[in-house]
């Protein structure tokens, strides 16, 4: 059952990627996020709700609390990254790379949860690898003075990877004692604080004046792939 699931995360994120684009062609990466954290957020407690798990916050324990909170940080770490290479670079590139954090995170997976490598995982990470390498590799007719930019989305892309993979093992400590629902409700109460925060931080809260229905629209269509 759980491929199911992992096929689905999978189409969903695709939809989430050109949803994403989309409303952030005029509109800060950064406000970007925390306008759509509020969609995921309250698609997320919808799902707590209507499955009856809320009761389980009462049996949380600190150590859940401290790993959810840490996956929280780095989930916010790696959507902002992410907006933020969308907006800088071609999509077709940006997504291979940030969902290259599968190799960041079979390893990671190794070091602290002590799960198993088999040969034919290996095989598939180095396959992932190649493909990616293969789908970012500039053409030779691009211009030569389009790379400082390219070396922008490019950074962010890649910080984006390493702190999903941050994520993903962070994650799973996290829920292991609780309802997965109710672990990505509180988790999303961090990204979106932290979101909010980034975009008074950073003084853009006055952007967010100048957006149109059309931008929100798509940025709230994300929001909810993404929370599915």
């Amino acid at each position: 059952m759980w491929i199911v699931y992992a096929i689905g995360s999978s189409f969903f994120a695709g939809i989430t990627a050109i949803l994403a684009k989309c409303g952030i062609r005029k509109t800060d990466s950064d406000v970007a996020t925390a306008i759509r954290t509020i969609m995921v957020l309250l698609f997320s407690w919808l799902m707590v709700l209507g499955t009856g798990t809320i009761w389980g916050i009462v049996n949380i324990d600190g150590k859940t609390v401290l790993f959810l909170v840490l996956s929280g940080l780095a989930t916010g770490a790696s959507w902002m990254c992410y907006f933020r290479a969308l907006q800088k670079g071609d999509i077709n590139k940006v997504v291979p790379i940030d969902k290259s954090s599968t190799i960041l995170t079979i390893l990671l997976a190794l070091i602290f949860l002590h799960e198993g490598v088999t040969a034919g995982k290996l095989f598939s990470v180095v396959l992932i690898g190649l493909g990616t390498m293969l789908m970012i590799t500039r053409k030779n007719s691009q211009r030569a003075d389009t790379g400082q930019a390219e070396t922008h989305w490019f950074l962010y892309a890649v910080l984006s990877a390493v702190f999903a993979s941050l994520t993903s093992i962070l994650g799973k400590v996290g829920i292991q004692d609780i309802d997965s629902n109710l672990g990505t409700a509180i988790r999303t109460c961090v990204v979106l604080v932290m979101a909010w925060v980034m975009v008074f931080v950073t003084g853009q809260q006055h952007s967010m004046h100048g957006l149109n229905r059309k931008d929100l629209l798509f940025l709230g269509l994300s929001g909810l792939t993404t929370g599915l």
